[in-house]
Order: C-alpha cells, then structure tokens, then sequence
C-alpha cells in the first residue's frame, strides 16, 4: 500500500497548500468557519458528557 500513502500524502499536501492561500486571501471567512466547527465540537462535548 506505498502507493496509496503517496497519493494522500499528495493530497493532503495540496490541501493544505490551498487551506494556506485561502487563509491568506479570506481570514474573515476562515476565522467564521473554524468558530463554527469550535461551537460544534463543544456542543457536542457537553451533549456527550452529559449522557
């Protein structure tokens, strides 16, 4: 399975290449989106730790 490794190395390579410009050319919507999946994450945190 070297082969496979390879390719999602190259493509998480090329995310993160694009998550970089994007970052650079659209921090506000950046900044908006990671707040969003923060919220998320703790709702959901707090929903699990209370069952």
């Amino acid at each position: 399975m070297p082969g496979l490794l390879q390719v999602n190395g190259l493509i998480f390579g090329i995310m993160a290449i694009v998550a970089g410009v994007a970052v650079i050319i659209w921090p506000r919507i950046i900044a908006t989106i990671i707040g969003i999946y923060l919220i998320a994450i703790g709702i959901l945190a707090v929903i699990a730790s209370t069952r």
